[in-house]
């Protein structure tokens, strides 16, 4: 793969769920080691998006390349193993199952947890403390924990996380943001995140959906001050 290529390139896709037409020609590209921000009103199609990447809802039209692979016509189990890790919205955890019964489901070859626990429990360290409780027990906060370092037990290229900081304390948010933050010592991610000030605080880039189609992107940093573009799509004030 070309260094300089996206390791992730999502060209002009268009998805149906059922008789909808979600995405009507969204595209996103996510820089190696970078974190690209999907950003959009409720229902503009962003989940839609990471789940055509997971092939959950796959592409009708349009192209996906993942470290220049094309993903078109590939189940979820195969693409999750060429290296995605996919953390999805309400954090889907087995609650029934003890922290560390959740991190070993998610081996890929056998020894994974072993060889990255170091990571995990550094990212994560209430996690080594809670290692023995039920997920259910977990408070949300650390079950936003679990599902995000269930995703990094294998070893994965690219992290699709979706709506990390949805319902958490200002505390809890706070520690999820530094985790994300040096994730990309590891993974690059794509993110989808409905509060502004995380998004604009944790991307390098961004990219704006609206109706099912991309209609801005670039720089956060030049969105932060582009108050007009901000009003129109997010309105957030």
């Amino acid at each position: 793969m070309n260094d300089s290529a996206p390791v992730l390139a999502i060209e002009n896709i268009h998805t149906f769920i059922g008789q909808f037409h979600i995405l009507e020609g969204a595209s996103v590209a996510v820089q190696q080691g970078g974190i690209t921000v999907l950003l959009g009103r409720n229902g503009a199609g962003k989940t839609t998006t990471l789940k055509s990447v997971m092939g959950i809802t796959p592409p009708s039209q349009g192209s996906i390349h993942f470290r220049g692979e094309p993903l078109a016509g590939k189940p979820s189990n195969v693409i999750a193993q060429m290296g995605i890790g996919y953390v999805p919205e309400h954090r889907a955890i087995f609650r029934e199952l003890t922290v560390k019964e959740n991190l070993q489901i998610a081996e890929r070859k056998r020894g994974d947890l072993a060889r990255r626990g170091d990571l995990i429990f550094d990212l994560f360290p209430d996690l080594k403390r809670l290692y023995g409780l039920p997920g259910g027990n977990l408070s949300g906060g650390q079950q936003q924990m679990l599902a995000m370092a269930r995703a990094l037990v294998p070893e994965n290229h690219l992290l699709l996380i979706d709506e990390p900081s949805e319902g958490l304390a200002p505390v809890i948010i706070e520690q999820l943001m530094r985790a994300i933050t040096r994730l990309t010592d590891h993974a690059s991610v794509l993110l989808v995140e409905q509060n502004f000030r995380v998004a604009s605080r944790l991307a390098n880039d961004y990219v704006i959906v609206d109706e099912g189609q991309s209609v801005a992107s670039g720089l956060i940093a030049n969105l932060v001050n582009d108050d007009a573009l901000i009003q129109r799509y997010l309105g957030v004030a």
